[in-house]
């Protein structure tokens, strides 16, 4: 099987792989250095080169134990894409956070970018996103900052994630974004239907997708024995895994998504590559989309 390719994330975004690792459970998989460095070799070998991060996650100790497998062979910075996320504070008395509240200053940001570099040991990312919407976020501010890390050599690209699409539209007058990572699967079609994807589509922008299975909630058949049912039969028609089925149904949208997979088995990042190589009949998808849904479309 081939290695997959780099795509455009925009028009002037990253290159990043059609499919991106995530690393929000990564304190959970009980890797030692040997498991993570073979978990990550096995991805870029299979050419899924993006890791996805946030500085929160693991309760801010996922980035370093990637940082473990980047620092001991630094050589393979170049064979990688790294992107990050920031904003969310949660509550943590050992910072003198009380509530859970985000923070989009300018100070904010660009403490956790610095901490966000040194954690994973390089000196920038390729995309950094802003984590959730921000109430109080200052569209000028942020744009003021993201062009001075971008000067800086700090971070490449900027995006957002869980934005609506009039608070993508409001920071995108200000600043160039290249994506929104948002949460869709055949288990939550929202983006279908309230302009996110249009959105995109519109501006020549990928979005990235998180929990594009749903946590494997899709292939429950006391939940949702309909969907899993599809599943299953389209899987034999295809020859695949239902969860190649599922990340092709996603990746058919002509807003070219790119899904981001969270797994620590090796069998899903080769489900995740197989589903690049997957177009699914008009038809097919279609079935998927009634199957979830529970209703014809209109």
């Amino acid at each position: 099987m081939s290695r997959l390719t780099l795509q455009g994330l925009a028009a002037d975004g990253p290159l990043l792989s059609p499919v991106a690792a995530g690393v929000w459970r990564l304190d959970e998989w009980g890797f030692d250095d040997a498991a993570l460095a073979a978990w990550v070799e096995h991805a870029i070998s299979l050419g899924v080169t993006s890791f996805d991060h946030a500085d929160l996650y693991g309760g801010f100790r996922c980035e370093a134990l990637f940082g473990r497998w980047l620092k001991a062979n630094p050589s393979r910075r170049d064979a990688i894409q790294l992107v990050s996320k920031c904003g969310i504070k949660p509550p943590d008395a050992a910072r003198g956070w009380r509530v859970k509240h985000y923070d989009t200053s300018a100070e904010h940001i660009t403490a956790s970018v610095h901490a966000s570099l040194q954690n994973l040991g390089t000196d920038h990312l390729d995309l950094l996103l802003i984590h959730r919407p921000d109430p109080l976020l200052d569209a000028d501010e942020v744009a003021e900052t993201f062009a001075r890390l971008r000067a800086a050599g700090k971070v490449l690209h900027f995006g957002v994630s869980n934005f609506s699409p009039a608070q993508y539209a409001l920071l995108a007058s200000r600043t160039t974004l290249v994506t929104n990572q948002i949460e869709a699967s055949l288990l939550h079609l929202d983006p279908l239907i309230d302009g996110t994807f249009d959105q995109c589509q519109q501006a020549g922008v990928r979005p990235m997708l998180w929990s594009p299975l749903a946590g494997g909630r899709l292939f429950d058949a006391a939940a949702k024995p309909a969907l899993a049912a599809e599943l299953a039969r389209l899987a034999g028609v295809y020859a695949v895994s239902a969860a190649t089925v599922a990340l092709a149904w996603l990746l058919r949208h002509p807003c070219r998504p790119l899904p981001i997979v969270g797994s620590r088995k090796l069998t899903a990042l080769d489900d995740a590559a197989t589903a690049c190589r997957l177009t699914l009949a008009r038809e097919d998808w279609f079935a998927l989309l009634q199957a979830a849904q529970g209703h014809e479309v209109a």
